[in-house]
């Protein structure tokens, strides 16, 4: 029995596994400013290391994190997004990294109710006794995240170059 499939269709389904495998993903990486070797010039040198693989965003506490700068990085350009988090029980700001994860929570149960794998949003929390620097906790979740597949969201087609929409005009001409 021959195969339905023509032999270009195939070659076009192996090309694009292939470019999926070796399109890098990208992490956006929100962290927690007290996170030990997190300063201005750490946060350079992991940017240049990583080139485009990881976007890394300093807040004052992970507590501020908000569940739309996550989704808005799994949108814009972001596999996955996960939060670095101060020890439970050592935030400078006393409840920061526990609303954090309750937000990270919520926004991966909302990821999942649209089918999209909510491993794609995660929290790290520092060690009490013996906090990692900045660059380890990002390789970490790198690996973490190495096994998921590309983002179905940023898969969508792109329009081609001077292509508008066309939009309805609802405005009535005066004819006399």
């Amino acid at each position: 029995m021959e195969s339905r499939i023509s032999r270009n269709t195939k070659d076009h389904a192996v090309k694009g596994t292939q470019r999926d495998r070796s399109r890098k993903r990208t992490l956006a990486l929100f962290y927690c400013q007290n996170t030990p070797e997190s300063g201005e010039a750490q946060r350079q040198a992991l940017e240049k290391r990583y080139a485009s693989r990881l976007k890394l965003f300093p807040i004052p506490c992970s507590g501020r994190i908000d569940p739309l700068h996550l989704l808005k990085a799994l949108e814009e350009f972001a596999d996955a997004a996960y939060v670095i988090a101060c020890p439970e029980g050592a935030c400078r700001y006393f409840e920061g990294n526990l609303r954090a994860a309750k937000r990270v929570d919520r926004t991966a149960q909302t990821i999942a109710q649209i089918g999209v794998e909510k491993e794609r949003v995660g929290i790290v929390a520092n060690s009490k006794e013996n906090p990692k620097p900045l660059a380890k906790l990002a390789e970490e979740i790198l690996d973490r995240t190495s096994e998921l597949r590309p983002s179905p969201v940023l898969e969508r087609p792109k329009r081609g170059k001077g292509i508008k929409e066309k939009k309805d005009d609802h405005s009535r001409k005066k004819t006399h």
